[in-house]
């Protein structure tokens, strides 16, 4: 698998971040670490990266590849588990752990992908949860599942 090889700068910050092999990251309260900004996920990838000289297979259509190799890991982790609740309940620490790890995968991925394409992912974020809001009203669609269309103006 050498993809995964040159790829996400997944367990090698722990050191940067003040971070051991406490509690699993996944067993942790739902919420993020205020300490790490997505510009800063961004720089440490493309210091990762370009301290390896992979900037040369890191390009969009792969990494694009990449993250779908990724996501389908991550989707191997709840692969015949049935419904899985919220809090992640009856899941040992090693497979929080590699869950944190894979999520943690798509996420460098998605963020390397987004610096290649020149696209501002934060920014990206805010506008498209207005898109949402507006094409989701809540006093409109609140407790419905149904896609946009399928709701009368």
């Amino acid at each position: 698998m050498a993809e995964r090889e040159r790829g996400a700068a997944g367990g090698g910050d722990e050191a940067t971040l003040g971070k051991g092999s406490e509690t699993p990251v996944a067993a942790r309260p739902s919420g993020f670490s205020p300490e790490l900004t997505m510009e800063q996920i961004r720089q440490m990838q493309a210091q990762f990266t370009g301290e390896r000289d992979w900037d040369q297979f890191h390009q969009p259509r792969n990494l694009l590849l990449a993250l779908v190799g990724e996501v389908g890991e991550l989707a191997e982790l709840f692969q015949w588990r049935g419904e899985v609740m919220e809090g992640l309940p009856g899941w040992t620490d090693t497979e929080r752990t590699a869950l944190a790890h894979e999520l943690s995968d798509v996420l460098l991925y998605l963020v390397e992908l987004s610096d290649k394409c020149r696209v501002d992912l934060s920014r990206a974020v805010l506008e498209k949860l207005q898109v949402n809001r507006n094409k989701y009203p809540a006093e409109r669609v609140k407790g419905s599942s149904k896609k946009y269309t399928q709701y009368r103006q």
